[in-house]
């Protein structure tokens, strides 16, 4: 049986800080990670940062191509290093963020510094739907939602489904 952990929405307070370096590269973070993967591919989405688990860590896991591991990366401690000046905006959803979508502009390309489970340094040049998922969970890594990206007339049509969101989760106790 999997270890399906509890995906976090809009109004957690854990979604706006910013998550704690990785400093220790053992078997409680490939623990993580595996029960990150198990959750993102359960919710079928293509990208989840530990924020959105409820655990402050610059952790996420991303597969433009759910179901395979070839395109699988685990990223811990990302540091965009560089973006195109070409940008696109392109419709994004957020498991964080259940039933709202919107049009978020990024740039097309980013270079990349992380690392894997094991703490080894990796360097990524991310184009098109790569480059925008890591975009998307980096975000995560920070506090910001893609919702925070939104333009205002976007925002404004979406803020009775927000203040929706973060009422039931005031209602789950957190």
């Amino acid at each position: 049986m999997k270890d399906i952990m509890m995906i976090r929405t809009y109004g957690d307070k854990v979604l706006r800080r910013q998550g704690a370096a990785v400093e220790e590269f053992d078997a409680g973070l490939v623990e993580l990670l595996g029960r990150m993967l198990d959750t993102m591919m359960a919710a079928e989405g293509v990208g989840l940062a530990a924020p959105q688990v409820g655990i402050s860590k610059q952790v996420a896991v991303v597969n433009p191509e759910p179901g395979n591991p070839k395109t699988l990366l685990y990223i811990v401690n990302p540091r965009m290093t560089s973006c195109s000046e070409e940008t696109e905006s392109v419709e994004e959803g957020c498991l964080s963020v259940p039933e709202v979508r919107g049009k978020v502009e990024r740039p097309v390309e980013i270079e990349l510094e992380y690392q894997d489970e094991s703490g080894k340094e990796h360097r990524l040049t991310a184009r098109g739907l790569l480059a925008r998922i890591i975009q998307h969970e980096i975000d995560h890594l920070n506090g910001v939602l893609f919702v925070d990206r939104l333009s205002f007339g976007k925002r404004t049509m979406i803020k009775g489904k927000l203040k929706q969101l973060a009422a039931s989760q005031k209602n789950r106790g957190r």
